[in-house]
């Protein structure tokens, strides 16, 4: 499946008040699903998709009838998404809250399916058919052309708005694989905040830290946004302008994120062969007070998305293994070393090793996944340490075709964790 993303321009005010109508309306279908649920005991998504057509039906209720009826059981699909996500989080017995389904407050998207809209001939216009009568919109596409595409290629339309607009996303149904020609490179590697990444061959990444840059104006924004707020009344037109500001900044530093974690994960996949990291789970890391907006800057789920994304289209080996003393444990002679976070060297008292800290982490990272990847093809283990951000896979994921390939990794990633040329110290 490939996500192409347009952007809809030419439209009138009163085409972009329909399609927020039609948001309305979907989340309406979203919410009043989740009710009947929690009214009703085992309901099932088959019950859902019946409401639906209910809620069509009635006559209390006659703006959901305007509403695409595929666009109606996508609503429905959502809200049964959530409730299954709890059923799954109670049977296996998750720690903490187990994510009960929510009523939505602010739903900023509306999603057809194969009804509902209907493309130019040169996939630069769309016009939206249903009750609604959004009209006829320009697609304006930076990254890819629809051209390229059939409608019958196309499986799901979503219309997202966002405070600089409003944007179509279009599911296509096609396999993307691209060409990886080998390197014969392995590495581990080791997510900070001090640098971004640093790998098993002591090549580091810098942090961008793009929220820090852009506080300064943040705070002023916010600031202004917060003086115009009229407790109990109706807010001004400057209000919500300013409100519309404020979140146009925030958009752009997700849209940093998103393109510094897209490029790394990129280059990293595209000049190794095999690729180990650490499963972070980043929602304890963030209790921290200290060090919760630092851990949200650096966006290390989503750069760990994006690796496994490009993995499988690369058609190399990407494994997740436990932090779990990764940077106590020396990655030369295996002594635990107990380190503070202010502790930026590992001296190991032992071996008399002297190494950056990110640096002796990332050799034990590769270590772990040579030994988790060694295990898995000699067979001694059925499972082994998997990511939770790994698109959703409970193994480790290991593409068959490639399976010949895989002990020549492990032998080479063995004989590159020669460390006599490592410096040390004298006691």
């Amino acid at each position: 499946m490939l996500v192409v993303e347009a952007k809809l321009k030419n439209g009138t005010p009163e085409q972009y008040q329909r399609l927020d109508e039609a948001i309305r309306t979907s989340q309406f279908v979203r919410n009043s699903c989740v009710r009947y649920w929690m009214d009703n005991k085992e309901t099932t998504r088959n019950d859902l998709q019946k409401l639906c057509s209910t809620l069509a039906k009635n006559q209390d209720t006659p703006w959901v009838t305007k509403l695409n009826s595929q666009a109606r059981q996508s609503s429905a699909d959502r809200a049964w998404q959530s409730i299954n996500r709890f059923y799954q989080n109670c049977r296996a017995k998750t720690p903490g809250k187990k994510g009960f389904p929510r009523f939505k407050k602010h739903s900023r998207s509306v999603e057809y399916k194969l009804t509902g809209y209907k493309l130019s001939d040169d996939r630069r216009k769309i016009k939206f058919t249903d009750g609604f009568k959004a009209g006829e919109f320009d697609l304006w596409c930076s990254q890819k052309t629809l051209v390229y595409y059939s409608e019958q290629q196309i499986r799901r339309v979503r219309v997202v708005r966002r405070c600089d607009g409003y944007y179509c996303q279009f599911l296509i149904d096609v396999e993307r694989q691209e060409h990886h020609e080998p390197t014969g490179q392995v590495t581990g590697i080791d997510l900070g905040l001090k640098d971004f990444y640093t790998d098993a061959q002591g090549n580091t990444v810098d942090n961008p830290r793009y929220l820090r840059k852009s506080e300064k104006r943040l705070k002023k924004a916010q600031r202004r946004l917060s003086k115009r707020f009229r407790k109990g009344k109706k807010q001004s037109n400057n209000y919500h302008k300013q409100r519309v500001k404020v979140a146009k900044l925030h958009l752009k530093v997700s849209r940093q994120r998103k393109d510094k974690a897209i490029k790394d994960a990129l280059a990293l996949v595209q000049s190794n062969d095999l690729v180990v990291y650490e499963s972070l789970k980043i929602r304890n890391l963030v209790k921290n007070r200290k060090l919760a907006k630092p851990i949200s800057d650096a966006s290390w789920y989503q750069f760990t998305k994006w690796l496994n994304y490009f993995a499988k289209i690369y058609r190399i080996v990407c494994v997740a293994v436990p932090p779990h003393f990764t940077t106590q444990d020396c990655s030369v002679c295996g002594t635990r070393v107990q380190k503070s976070l202010s502790t930026r060297t590992h001296q190991c008292p032992n071996c008399k090793i002297v190494l950056d800290r990110d640096h002796n982490a990332a050799i034990n990272i590769l270590k772990k996944g040579l030994k988790y990847l060694g295990n898995y093809l000699n067979g001694s283990v059925g499972h082994t340490q998997t990511d939770q951000n790994a698109l959703g896979e409970d193994d480790l994921w290991v593409l068959n075709g490639d399976i010949n390939n895989l002990s020549r990794l492990v032998e080479q990633g063995i004989s590159n964790s020669d460390v006599e040329r490592i410096p040390h110290y004298i006691a």
